[in-house]
């Protein structure tokens, strides 16, 4: 059998569920779609420039970054997690030094970083906002029906 989460040994029947953050979600997203360019990006710098520079170099760095994007993932709910992310979105840029197409592909995901941070954030307040109400409702009215519910 397979070992219970936190989550799942602490919830009790009537628990809500604990939302997630879409600032979390928009900005996993991109990291991921970077996550493909990078790799796909690092073949063409091999394909391209392997005669220049060492194919293990190129290899190397590229899947590194792959793999930072990724797992950068993980640590998005933490407080310097949002900010790995503006620092990765400049490695992004800087990869145009090796492939020039990068810098025009790194700026526009930075502005969708940006814009996916700042709309996350945005929703995130409007939902907290929406969650208080619905409580403060409930307390009012006691044991009547979610009126959301049908």
């Amino acid at each position: 059998m397979a070992k219970m989460t936190k989550a799942q040994r602490e919830w009790r029947p009537g628990m809500p569920k604990k939302r997630r953050s879409t600032k979390v979600m928009f900005a996993s997203t991109v990291l991921l779609l970077e996550a493909f360019v990078a790799f796909f990006g690092t073949l063409a710098v091999f394909g391209l420039r392997r005669g220049e520079v060492d194919p293990a170099i190129i290899l190397g760095v590229g899947i590194a970054l792959t793999v930072v994007l990724i797992l950068a993932c993980a640590v998005l709910s933490k407080p310097w997690g949002v900010a790995l992310g503006w620092g990765l979105q400049v490695v992004l840029i800087l990869t145009g030094f090796a492939e020039p197409t990068m810098f025009i592909v790194g700026i526009l995901f930075a502005i969708c970083w940006w814009y996916g941070i700042r709309a996350g954030m945005r929703i995130d307040r409007e939902v907290a906002q929406r969650d208080r109400e619905q409580a403060e409702w409930n307390a009012a009215h006691g044991d009547q029906a979610d009126p959301q519910t049908p």
